[in-house]
């Protein structure tokens, strides 16, 4: 009807012929004259160009799904030579636009680990579901900002559902709730800070976590505030759990010394070695001293879905708060991880602020703007991928997923207890395996042992399709398999066992 796009801008021009141009209404003298700036910018692209392109770049993720397991698990370039590529000003035309989605496919995303290949073992793997992908396309295209109800009613409603989904698996109350944030790290720092106003912001505050937590609470401490004198390093057992008995005597210590304890962090599935803390301990000494317990259950949390996993974690439905990382063991693309607390109050006093500008987001009682409930204003639709996964799935699906890398966990353990030429480092607790070369018979000193295993580390990252990475535990290096992806079979497993023994014997020789 009198307008059509041109195919190499998104400018829209007018057909010849009926001098008229419908949406404004000015005639045509020229034929085939260019439609005013204002109906276009030059930021648009045609729907067909749109399609086509999306096209394009689904045919490449897909490709590159059907032909990862074929790939190793990393692949990377030195700094020198991606400078070369990829370093320079921006240019000042534009370039055809499925030429940079090939450059981005083919030279610039595969430059990176591979975190959902079946052998990927090292640090804490992911493995996406498609649906989850496709709601972080969604997401972006309709470009939702949850931070209020108003800005997103049915977004933040979504939200609302799968925080609840988390409240009844870790098996918290009604009234419990928190919201979705970037990863472990944010939900660290919004827990602490909801402590601190918990304890109504002493000066002397101290914080406390065994010497096997993750850096990110180390970090959260000092973001809000406490000295380093009040960032306590616990001990841990010989499983690398929280000594109870080192945790009471710091706490009492520092009462004696004017520290005021505001919060104690615990594990439920450390990143070196999935050690779960003695959560129930934890939970009666914090509720007999008024001590914030945050439990950080960012890797292994979601291991509460299955039965085996819920009895391992228990105790951390006592918790204050609990993180959870939905880009982890539930299969979501990053970022997604979240804060739960058992009374969601607590976030809010601690995080609303009245701030003029977004005076005309009040909606009414019971419209929670999840701005109030943590640091960030601007924030992603993050459930939406958690959502359509489950959704598309079920719950019987993920449950197997989660199963599953317990199970090959524990077949792996097996395997290293067995073999002659491994020495297990710890029990696996969850899907963590550590372990090291340390061949029966060969007396072999500490020295030599992490310089064996050092050169299979090397081995395998050079010379492997798989990819894993170490540790240090009691001062001795191992080795370290961190099992999550629901495409990883039994075989990706033993082979990659069978190469570590191949190679730390090649080491010795």
């Amino acid at each position: 009807m009198g307008m059509e796009y041109d195919r190499q801008s998104c400018k829209r021009y007018k057909k010849p012929g009926n001098g008229m141009d419908q949406d404004s209404n000015e005639t045509d003298t020229r034929g085939a004259s260019q439609v005013s700036a204002e109906s276009c910018s030059d930021l648009q692209m045609t729907p067909e160009q749109m399609l086509d392109l999306a096209h394009r770049a689904i045919e490449l993720v897909i490709e590159r799904i059907e032909k990862l397991p074929q790939e190793g698990a990393w692949d990377g370039e030195f700094k020198q030579e991606l400078e070369d590529q990829l370093m320079g000003l921006p240019p000042e035309l534009g370039r055809p636009a499925e030429e940079v989605l090939e450059q981005a496919a083919r030279k610039i995303l595969p430059m990176a680990s591979r975190h959902d290949h079946p052998r990927s073992f090292a640090f804490i793997p992911t493995s996406p579901t498609w649906p989850g992908v496709l709601a972080e396309f969604m997401t972006a295209a309709y470009a939702v900002n949850t931070a209020t109800w108003l800005t997103a009613s049915g977004p933040s409603q979504v939200e609302l559902a799968v925080i609840d989904w988390f409240r009844r698996w870790v098996g918290y109350p009604d009234g419990a709730g928190g919201l979705l944030t970037s990863g472990g790290s944010s939900a660290s720092v919004n827990a602490l800070v909801a402590a601190r106003e918990n304890a109504d912001n002493p000066q002397r505050a101290a914080v406390y976590m065994s010497d096997q937590s993750h850096s990110a609470h180390i970090r959260a401490a000092r973001i809000i505030g406490i000295r380093p004198e009040g960032i306590r390093m616990i001990a841990s057992d010989e499983h690398y759990r929280l000594d109870m008995e080192a945790l009471v005597r710091a706490v009492m210590q520092d009462r004696e010394q004017g520290l005021s304890p505001i919060a104690i962090c615990a594990n439920a599935g450390t990143s070196s070695t999935g050690a779960i803390d003695p959560l129930e301990a934890m939970a009666e000494f914090c509720e007999q001293e008024g001590i914030w317990l945050h439990v950080d259950a960012a890797y292994g949390g979601f291991a509460v879905v299955t039965d085996v996993g819920k009895q391992r974690l228990r105790g951390m439905e006592r918790a204050d708060s609990v993180g959870m990382d939905a880009h982890k063991w539930f299969f979501q693309p990053y970022e997604v991880g979240s804060l739960l607390v058992k009374d969601v109050t607590t976030l809010e006093k601690a995080f609303a602020v009245r701030h003029d500008v977004l005076q005309d987001t009040i909606w009414g009682a019971n419209h929670p703007n999840f701005s109030d409930r943590g640091l960030q204003l601007s924030r992603s639709f993050r459930a939406l991928k958690v959502w359509m996964s489950v959704q598309t799935f079920g719950m019987a699906a993920f449950r197997r997923a989660v199963s599953k890398g317990l199970e090959l966990a524990e077949r792996a353990e097996e395997f290293v207890r067995e073999s002659p030429d491994l020495e297990l480092m710890n029990p696996v607790s969850l899907s963590i395996v550590c372990f090291r070369i340390n061949p029966a018979g060969a007396g072999l000193d500490e020295d030599a042992l992490e310089k064996v295993n050092r050169a299979v580390l090397a081995h395998m990252f050079w010379d492997s399709p798989a990819l894993i990475s170490s540790t240090t535990l009691s001062g001795k290096f191992s080795l370290r398999l961190c099992i999550l992806n629901y495409t990883t079979r039994w075989k990706d497993v033993k082979e990659t066992l069978e190469a570590i023994v191949r190679f730390g014997r090649e080491a010795q020789s």
